[in-house]
């Protein structure tokens, strides 16, 4: 009896020790088909050949040498695009940062002439511009030395060639009287220049012409004589002070030759024969009894210009 029950309970044991045993290789199935991405780690695939090095024994490998050139990137790079011919040469290497020379330094035309310690001299001719009685032609020279290139200080001197123009004579015979009519003999003047502009312009597109403009002010005299409306009647002269103001523009052909225009506007109170010049006797009265009238002598001008010396030089870098 107790052999059989202990046949039965190793028989009961073996059964739930295979049970076991399958419901264990079950579960070891079911876990293969699930994979969490955080928990597995992939081995590298093993070389079978490097296995079978590591076993022979009669493979050795080599040491480093510590004598090996560092790695070159640049040639690494050329030697991806295939080898260089013989006689030509690699890339350029790159280059991070731009790298800056004399030749990169764009520099300004300088301006082709200079006036700074240079003396102008200066033949004139002008012509009166607002008075219908008596045009005046004028004819002299002025001098000038420039202390900077755009500030001079100058003098000149001028001689007058009086003409009585139509109207005069029209109005002697259509209101049967003459007018008063002054004509000018010489005028001198101290004067300043100060140039402001600079230019230039291209002539035909094949030549640059170089220009310049600046004002000019100063202050001298004018001498001049009156006209006596009866032939009879002596004249009588006026010493004039003179302030002027004018502006111009000069035009530089050579380095020693320029061309110049301008208006000039000399400006003073003049004295004319009075109208009752039959009251008095000699010139000296009738000047003390003239009539003064302000008077705006407007002159345009156009002259050549000589400079000395002849040339110049530059005296900073370009």
């Amino acid at each position: 009896m107790k052999q059989r029950l202990c046949r039965v309970v190793v028989a009961a044991t073996a059964m739930f020790g295979v049970a076991m045993m399958a419901g264990v290789a079950q579960a070891q199935e079911d876990d293969e088909g699930i994979v969490f991405e955080d928990d597995v780690v992939e081995e590298a695939p093993v070389d079978d050949a490097a296995i079978e090095m590591e076993d022979d024994p009669a493979i050795e490998m080599d040491e480093p040498e510590d004598d090996l050139p560092e790695p070159d990137l640049a040639e690494d790079l050329a030697d991806i695009d295939g080898p260089t011919p013989a006689g030509t040469e690699g890339p350029a290497p790159v280059q991070t940062e731009e790298q800056v020379s004399w030749q990169d330094i764009v520099t300004v035309v300088r301006k082709p002439f200079l006036k700074q310690q240079r003396t102008e001299v200066t033949p004139l001719l002008g012509i009166t511009m607002n008075d219908n009685l008596i045009q005046h032609v004028q004819y002299g020279a002025q001098l000038s030395y420039y202390l900077t290139d755009v500030l001079a200080v100058s003098a000149e001197y001028f001689r007058y060639v009086p003409t009585l123009r139509e109207p005069y004579d029209e109005v002697a015979f259509q209101a049967r009287r003459l007018p008063a009519v002054n004509k000018y003999q010489q005028s001198a003047a101290l004067n300043f220049s100060y140039v402001p502009v600079y230019g230039k312009f291209a002539v035909l597109d094949n030549y640059l012409l170089h220009w310049e403009a600046y004002f000019t002010g100063g202050v001298g005299f004018t001498q001049s004589e009156v006209i006596p409306r009866d032939p009879a009647f002596q004249p009588f002269n006026n010493f004039l002070i003179t302030p002027n103001v004018g502006f111009s523009m000069r035009f530089f052909l050579t380095k020693f030759l320029t061309v110049n225009f301008g208006l000039r506007d000399y400006i003073f109170v003049d004295s004319f024969e009075p109208a009752n010049r039959s009251d008095y006797a000699t010139p000296e009265d009738a000047k003390e009894n003239a009539d003064s009238v302000l008077i705006n002598n407007l002159m345009f001008q156009a002259g050549l210009s000589l400079w000395w010396p002849l040339s110049f030089e530059y005296t900073t870098f370009r």
